[in-house]
């Protein structure tokens, strides 16, 4: 008797823990943790999973909130404004347990999101492209524990996610090697300036468009951009029905017999198909890397974002302004900060250096299309066309890119009356055989590094770019050329690797720029 009370006994506990009434301790999001940082002078909203209709309460430097949860299980409170400071504990108390955070502080937090250039860390470690100037000796003195980071891991995902898993460190020599480097140098900057502890959330993901970090609802509601989708769910179709592996078993088969042909002739053979990538995590992918490593971050107070990505969107440089514009509005709209500050980075000159001037390129139209999106509220772009490396996408010199960075939030988000930026293009004013350029942020004056403006190419009637004469003439430049009569147009710095010379007293380049759209 003993035994088949025993069996049915196990036999109510198999069907109780089935049923879904096992009660379920709270449990804050994966965001949340012991060393995080907090923004400062907003609320700042907490959430996570419990049981359905529990009361959580969640205390903090004098503060105590609770809410009950929904019929999910899911709660949020929002803590009042705290001002900077710290250490503080949290503790969240549910019906069953007791989470507890330790050294906690409250400052400034900032999103830190693009491709490989933001996810490229100061120290080489386990990745050959990584590591920046002067490695060690900035390694070695990464002693800011009020700098702390949490970083996504890589997560691409076909449906948006809600929870995502990591945890907070605190700056080390000991971590730091690790960290984004423009994320890095763009917080000892703001902590420097400040004095107030500075949070990273950075997320990341190499070799990524744009339109991977941008949700599924805001692109299909973009005319122009709705056709990502479209090409998108014809790959997954390939992808999941088998079409797209029978296609590279075709082409792998074929290539086969074409390699064995030329090798036999002593010529080299042609380049391996590749086979194919499943898209539903692929980088490249629209909405994927929103889905998982945006979405479960939506919510985290932050002070705004800093972006640094634009290499891999070659193939639809035409339109990538509207694709950033797209992406910021989403992001803002998500966060339900209104139009927090959005500030990025113009693309790094990279490749050989061309032959003839204002030869454009893919990376040319790129930077075009950074400069355009100034016209978006609340966004600032950091020029970074003279520290870029000519056979390395990846450029050492990160310490640059963080200041620049730096500045712009110091004057747009922080109000320090500062320089942030280099010359801007403005208008120009065409007079017998010259051309005058009037500029924006010209700071304490135009000023032409190595004593020489270069780098201008200037063209008539026949839309021949020529190299120009170019000249400083108060706070704008006269451009010519003794063999244009009437000029048209100007270009500068208009190729992927181009000749730099325009710089403001404050030792800020000017972005590239055109004034003809031919």
């Amino acid at each position: 008797m003993k035994v088949h009370r025993f069996v049915f006994a196990i036999f109510l506990v198999v069907v109780f823990l089935s049923s879904g009434f096992v009660s379920a301790e709270v449990k804050p999001a994966g965001i949340f943790g012991n060393y995080m940082v907090l923004q400062q002078q907003r609320p700042v909203p907490l959430w996570g999973d419990a049981d359905e209709n529990e009361s959580v309460t969640v205390k903090i430097a004098r503060q105590e909130k609770t809410v009950k949860t929904d019929s999910s299980g899911k709660w949020m409170v929002y803590l009042d404004a705290l001002e900077a400071g710290g250490p503080f504990e949290m503790t969240i108390a549910g019906n069953k347990n007791t989470v507890t955070f330790k050294d906690i502080y409250v400052g400034e937090v900032w999103l830190c999101s693009g491709q490989s250039n933001m996810d490229m860390t100061v120290a080489k470690e386990d990745r050959y492209w990584c590591g920046v100037n002067n490695e060690a000796q900035e390694v070695a003195a990464a002693e800011y524990p009020m700098i702390r980071v949490f970083d996504v891991n890589f997560d691409p995902k076909d449906e948006p996610q809600q929870d995502v898993s990591g945890e907070w460190e605190v700056c080390s020599p000991e971590t730091v090697g690790h960290f984004s480097a423009v994320a890095y140098f763009f917080a000892r900057q703001i902590h420097g300036r400040l004095n107030v502890p500075v949070g990273l959330l950075t997320t990341a993901y190499g070799g990524s468009t744009a339109e991977a970090w941008t949700s599924r609802p805001t692109l299909q509601a973009n005319e122009q951009l709705k056709f990502l989708l479209d090409d998108y769910a014809k790959k997954c179709e390939d992808y999941d029905s088998g079409n797209a592996q029978k296609q590279y078993e075709e082409k792998l088969a074929q290539w086969e017999e074409l390699a064995e042909k030329v090798e036999a002739e002593g010529k080299e053979a042609p380049k391996k198909p590749a086979r194919p990538l499943n898209p539903h995590t692929d980088k490249h992918s629209p909405c994927v890397l929103y889905n998982g490593m945006v979405a479960p971050l939506i919510g985290y107070a932050i002070r705004g974002a800093i972006w640094y990505q634009g290499e891999s969107n070659g193939l639809t440089k035409e339109i990538y302004d509207v694709i950033m514009e797209t992406l910021i509005k989403d992001w803002r709209r998500a966060w339900g900060q209104g139009d927090f500050p959005f500030l990025y980075v113009q693309l790094a000159n990279y490749k050989k250096r061309a032959e003839k001037i204002a030869s454009g390129g893919d990376f040319t139209i790129i930077r075009e299309k950074q400069f355009k999106n100034l016209s978006v509220p609340n966004t600032t772009m950091a020029v970074i066309i003279d520290i870029g490396e000519a056979n390395d996408i990846h450029p050492k010199n990160k310490q640059d890119v963080g200041l620049r960075l730096s500045l712009a939030a110091r004057a747009l988000v922080y109000g320090e009356d500062i320089v942030y930026s280099g010359p801007l293009y403005d208008y120009m004013l065409i007079g017998g055989n010259t051309i005058r350029l009037h500029f924006k942020h010209i700071g304490g004056g135009l000023v032409a590094k190595g004593g020489k403006l270069e780098g201008f190419a200037i063209a008539g009637a026949d839309r021949e770019f020529v190299p120009a004469d170019a000249k400083i003439a108060g706070d704008t430049i006269v451009v010519s050329s003794e063999n244009i009569d009437k000029p048209i147009a100007v270009r500068y710095a208009w190729d992927e690797n181009p000749v730099v010379s325009l710089y403001n007293k404050e030792g800020l380049p000017a972005s590239p720029f055109r004034t003809d759209d031919f």
